[in-house]
């Protein structure tokens, strides 16, 4: 497996261990190595692929492994960290074409423009990283994936609701995590960086959008530059929950609905995937630890 995350802590006996996160392309499991001496630390590093012998158990409703048996990949195992990561359903190139189209349907020009420019700057990162360090679209292409996501929700949306400002909602959609290409360190052994646990990505976007304004001479006292931060700025739909402000405009409570509904989405299908028929998931933190039943489809005898 790939070690996705490496933590040194101290137990209650005072001594070290590693909580890690183990990844493959079937998901993620954590584990917990104890009494790890120094050299266990130094060569047990997040993007270290290591073959572990252990025991699956559960803890508190959610699967961990008990460590055995540890050690790094030797010469002739697989070793490249790529292929122990899952990837967006799509490829690159797919969602490349799929944002560019949508481009076209956004027709307020102050806003095609700076969704244009932030998407140019930050155009390799938001096609490349995970829209989370781990609680949903955690993989590579998990930022770009997710936002496509969104889109096609909302343009069904759209074509149900005729009052929609299709250019706002759009363009927020598009832009309403690409401060995450900041927020976070890359796909691989996904951190927060300083900027990411100081300032965050909502607030890191509302700068860019700033930016952005300087630099194609778009006054940002303009309405549409305005509403465009303003659903930007409440995306989390709640304070508690991230957003300097909450929703007041009817395209930025559409897109903290979709984008709530995605992740959670994802979530789950993420958790049954790892559940047998007929029982409950894991617990889901991101969804106030909750578990989620997957029916048993097993056909009956005819």
């Amino acid at each position: 497996m790939l070690i996705k995350s490496a933590d040194v802590r101290k137990a209650k006996n005072n001594k070290p261990f590693i909580a890690f996160t183990f990844q493959d392309k079937s998901g993620q499991i954590d584990g917990k190595f104890w009494d790890a001496k120094e050299e266990d630390i130094e060569r047990f590093l997040a993007g270290t692929v290591v073959m572990v012998s252990g025991k699956r158990e559960m803890y508190q409703n959610n699967p961990q492994l008990r460590i055995t048996k540890m050690r790094t990949a030797r010469e002739g195992e697989p070793v490249s960290p790529e292929q122990f990561m899952e990837r967006a359903p799509m490829r690159t190139e797919e969602m490349v074409d799929e944002i560019n189209q949508t481009l076209f349907q956004i027709t307020s020009a102050p806003i095609n423009r700076i969704v244009r420019f932030i998407l140019n700057k930050y155009h390799k990162a938001f096609f490349d990283f995970p829209a989370a360090k781990r609680h949903h679209h955690a993989f590579p292409g998990g930022l770009s994936y997710h936002t496509i996501s969104i889109l096609r929700m909302a343009k069904t949306v759209a074509e149900n609701y005729p009052s929609v400002n299709t250019s706002l909602l759009y363009g927020g959609v598009i832009l309403h995590d690409i401060g995450k290409t900041v927020e976070l360190s890359g796909s691989l052994s996904t951190e927060y960086t300083l900027k990411g646990n100081l300032i965050g990505h909502i607030v890191l976007l509302d700068e860019e959008i700033t930016k952005a304004c300087e630099a194609l001479k778009i006054s940002d006292d303009t309405e549409d530059v305005i509403l465009l931060k303003h659903v930007i700025l409440a995306h989390h739909g709640k304070m508690e929950f991230g957003s300097p402000v909450v929703p007041h405009l009817l395209e930025a409570e559409i897109i903290h609905h979709l984008d709530n509904l995605d992740a959670s989405i994802n979530m789950i299908d993420t958790a049954l995937q790892r559940t047998t028929e007929g029982t409950f998931s894991e617990r889901i933190f991101g969804l106030d630890n909750r578990t989620f039943y997957k029916p048993n489809h097993q056909k009956l005898p005819e």
